[in-house]
């Protein structure tokens, strides 16, 4: 069994310690089992510790996860290392403190935040996920941007007011008999209790510091209806420092290109969006003109296949898939045509193709030799098909020879 020094001191960094087996687990990693460790391995929805076992000749191997494995002898503690220890080896165990500290922020902030909804809105914590750079809360209720900001603000002057963190394993039924927001009649044998003076209180394997100081800020960053109530995404301490600052640069960015002020950025964006929406407008009134044209001259002597069907083949260049699927539309209403719309969109190339009432014809023939003409991908039914493929210089070279494919049937 290792000694979980991380649970007795959250500030410690290094430690000496021996290992007592190195289990094999493949993909070139092995599990090192050691008499002590300030390594905190992944569990209770925080990551795992990362850090470097030092070896007496000096050799360091990296252990970016560590983890618990239940056994019927106990619980054991691994670290996953590039290589084979030897039992009995004397190992230097280093911490990487920036790490520690970043889950220790977002853990604990994870503990005051969820107490700040339970205490001001009665609202439990029915879920909790911390990722790199990003960590969630759900919500059992859906909650207001007021009471987001209501919460956020208690959240924080928890920490402002720099109260101790107390950390400790307690008979079950005790720990049952303190006012923690969430309590699990379930549970036996000793709990390890995390408190914060005169506030949050629960059972919590993590770690943590021994004052709410250190988590430093607690700022959320976006919340929305999540499965009947809301989930709430929000950063602490330095992740939470390092994304403000990036979206100030950000703002920053948007009012130089709008030549507005930053708290007057949304109300250029409004504008810009209403202008460009405009324009929009004109230049598919302008493509719709061009489309009835070309449907024009398609339909003024349409050349005819083998059996009979007239093949009606329009090539675009920067065309609009909604067009496309118009003039697909129209020229399918031309009762025994072949229809092939084919138009180059940004950097790719589509092909589609249907059949007009009473044609002879497969579009599944027709996607094939597309796909094999362009390179692309594709499929449909033999009355529709459509694909596409990466956009060539001799796109409309190909569009040409499947032209002549078509006629040629």
């Amino acid at each position: 069994m290792t000694d979980k020094l991380y649970e007795e001191n959250s500030l410690l960094k290094t430690c000496a310690a021996e290992v007592v087996a190195c289990d094999e687990l493949g993909k070139g990693l092995f599990g090192v089992e050691l008499t002590q460790t300030v390594l905190f391995p992944e569990g209770g929805g925080q990551l795992s510790d990362k850090g470097v076992l030092v070896l007496p000749d000096g050799t360091r191997l990296p252990s970016a996860h560590s983890r618990e494995v239940k056994t019927e002898a106990g619980v054991r503690v691994l670290h996953e290392v590039p290589s084979a220890v030897a039992v009995g080896t004397p190992v230097t165990v280093e911490l990487d403190w920036t790490s520690r500290l970043d889950h220790m922020q977002q853990h604990t902030g994870e503990h005051i935040l969820s107490w700040a909804f339970w205490k001001l809105y009665g609202l439990n914590n029915i879920g909790f996920h911390m990722s790199e750079r990003l960590v969630t809360i759900d919500l059992d209720k859906e909650i207001t941007a007021e009471q987001a900001a209501k919460a956020e603000d208690l959240a924080n002057q928890e920490l402002w007011a720099d109260k101790p963190i107390s950390m400790g394993y307690q008979p079950a039924a005790e720990a049952l008999q303190l006012p923690m927001r969430k309590k699990n009649t379930k549970l036996t044998g000793p709990v390890r209790v995390v408190a914060v003076e005169n506030g949050d209180i629960c059972t919590c394997c993590g770690t943590h510091p021994p004052r709410t100081g250190l988590v430093g800020l607690i700022k959320i960053t976006k919340f929305y209806k999540h499965k009947g109530g809301t989930r709430v995404e929000f950063l602490c301490g330095r992740w939470a420092l390092e994304d403000a600052r990036a979206k100030m640069l950000v703002a920053q960015e948007a009012s130089n290109l709008l030549s507005t002020s930053e708290e007057h950025v949304v109300e250029g964006l409004t504008k810009l969006q209403s202008e460009v929406a405009a324009l929009r407008a004109k230049v598919r009134e302008a493509m719709l003109a061009a489309q009835a044209q070309t449907i024009a001259q398609l339909l003024a002597a349409p050349p005819t296949d083998s059996a009979g069907n007239k093949v009606l083949v329009a090539v675009e260049a920067d065309y609009d898939p909604l067009a496309a699927k118009k003039m697909m539309q129209h020229l399918s209403d031309v009762p025994g045509a072949v229809v092939a719309v084919i138009y180059q969109n940004g950097e790719r190339v589509n092909y589609a193709f249907g059949l007009g009432e009473g044609a002879q014809a497969n579009c599944r023939d027709m996607i094939a030799q597309a796909n094999a003409l362009f390179g692309g991908k594709g499929g449909g039914r033999p009355d529709g098909a459509q694909g596409g493929a990466a956009l060539t210089p001799d796109w409309q070279e190909k569009a040409a020879q499947l032209k002549a494919w078509l006629l040629a049937r």
